[in-house]
């Protein structure tokens, strides 16, 4: 902090009873601040009490009083996400949906009918605006995801947004700060990790059922390639498809990953070779690395022509669970030239993890009525892009790329106000400080729920001390 007038981390040099000095650079490059902190000392403000790590998903168990006033929650977006996590708001219990939105405002009246929800708009700020809103799902397309993520901070709102936050990396940690300066909750919608099937191999490694987790396996393969409209624009197969299962290896390792190597092709649907980058890809594979000597194997398609083929497997020392896709039935067909499932997979994906969408809107729910820790935070929605960028630019330049290089294109002058170093010619040229993935929990300022943790902390030990 003391090389800057206008620092991201001034809230870590108040605590450490520090101040700015230096005014020479306008703006201050995240990593060069995290470099600052370990000067000073290992103590920080930002940093949580225990070493970052992957926090457990499990199925939950919904607490409440009939004497505690239920969370009044909005829902922008009344597609088919939106009715999905509507339907299940609607029958968690201490949670009370009172208002939708959608531009479409035929469709946000139909949902107000169908689950009797008393109001509706077109206009997803009255949503945030709306005095009685406690918390407001996000269920709009991508990119007004950040705007109303910082929008519903500003009025004090809980968040829970479909993934991305953002697909710039500079906007998606300001919508995360937003929402922690304002103390707020966000959680992310990664909905895979609320999947039983791959809940189960979690809680297999949690438990040490196959030993030390040596290799990592994840499939993703579409039933049919999407529209070229869609693919146009999209920002490539690794950041609107492989990005989920980016996600579940760093869920199921449990830890933080190191570097990628990443390839793509087009097979399936050659009309897209003219679009820039990863979106000429239909295919591509991952290498990621992990501490421990721990390696993960990504692929994924978007054709496969026997249905959704969403797998995982983990081979550990002692030895391998896997997932099975999962099929509409149990009913299998014995013939004499023919012996297996009598329907194919699923072929949709809100079919195949209509479970799981659900699951982790009781998830959020959970957290509202209970006042709990989010299980998926903005910090896990933030490193699931990080993953998928590096992976973007290890296709385009043909190497292993570290997560580090992509984490150390990010500076701020403030929380709320982040740029990319490539588009800031105000940047001192020659600047080149290091970064490293575990440091994201020191590019974002604490979470309402790590704040509640380190008071928690500071009782204990006041107690202790005073008795």
């Amino acid at each position: 902090c003391f090389h800057a007038a206008s620092c991201y981390f001034l809230p870590l040099c108040k605590a450490l009873r520090l101040k700015a000095v230096d005014t020479t650079f306008k703006m201050v490059r995240l990593s060069s601040a995290i470099i600052a902190i370990f000067a000073i000392g290992s103590a920080s403000a930002f940093a949580p009490v225990s070493q970052h790590a992957v926090r457990s998903t499990t199925v939950l168990q919904m607490t409440t009083t009939e004497s505690k006033d239920p969370v009044k929650v909005g829902v922008i977006g009344c597609g088919r996400i939106g009715i999905v996590h509507l339907g299940a708001i609607n029958k968690a219990p201490g949670v009370v949906p009172i208002v939708v939105s959608n531009p479409t405002v035929s469709k946000a009246e139909d949902a107000a009918k169908k689950f009797g929800v008393p109001k509706f708009t077109s206009d997803a700020m009255e949503v945030i605006t709306d005095p009685d809103v406690d918390a407001v799902w996000i269920c709009s397309p991508s990119q007004f995801h950040a705007d109303q993520i910082k929008a519903c901070a500003a009025n004090g709102k809980h968040v829970f947004c479909e993934k991305p936050i953002a697909t710039d990396l500079a906007e998606t940690v300001e919508a995360i700060n937003a929402c922690n300066e304002a103390g707020v909750k966000l959680m992310i919608g990664l909905q895979r990790r609320f999947d039983p099937n791959f809940l189960r191999v979690r809680s297999a490694i949690e438990e040490k059922e196959v030993g030390d987790t040596i290799i990592i396996k994840t499939c993703s393969r579409d039933p049919s390639p999407p529209p070229y409209e869609y693919v146009k624009g999209g920002g490539g197969i690794f950041n609107d498809m492989a990005v989920h299962d980016l996600d579940m290896t760093r869920f199921l390792a449990g830890d933080d990953p190191i570097e990628i190597l990443a390839v793509g092709s087009c097979h399936i649907d050659k009309s897209i070779e003219d679009l820039p980058g990863s979106e000429a890809f239909d295919t591509a594979s991952c290498i990621v690395r992990y501490p421990n000597g721990v390696s993960a194997m990504v692929d994924v398609c978007r054709q496969s022509s026997y249905g959704y083929d969403q797998r995982a497997e983990v081979l550990g020392t002692s030895g391998m669970i896997a997932t099975d896709n999962v099929y509409p039935n149990t009913a299998k067909i014995y013939k004499n030239d023919y012996t297996g499932n009598a329907d194919m997979p699923f072929d949709f994906f809100l079919s195949r993890y209509f479970e799981a969408y659900v699951t982790e809107t009781e998830a959020f729910c959970e957290s509202l009525v209970n006042d709990s820790a989010v299980p998926c935070t903005g910090i896990d929605g933030l490193v699931a892009l990080v993953m998928s960028l590096a992976a973007d630019k290890s296709a385009a330049e043909n190497r292993w790329v570290k997560f580090s290089e992509i984490i150390g294109e990010v500076y701020c002058s403030s929380p709320t106000e982040c740029s990319l170093i490539a588009n800031d010619a105000m940047f001192p040229e020659g600047f080149k400080p290091v970064g490293d993935i575990k440091d994201l929990d020191k590019v974002v300022v604490p979470d309402v729920d790590q704040k509640k943790e380190e008071a928690s902390f500071g009782d204990k030990l006041k107690s202790m001390i005073w008795g």
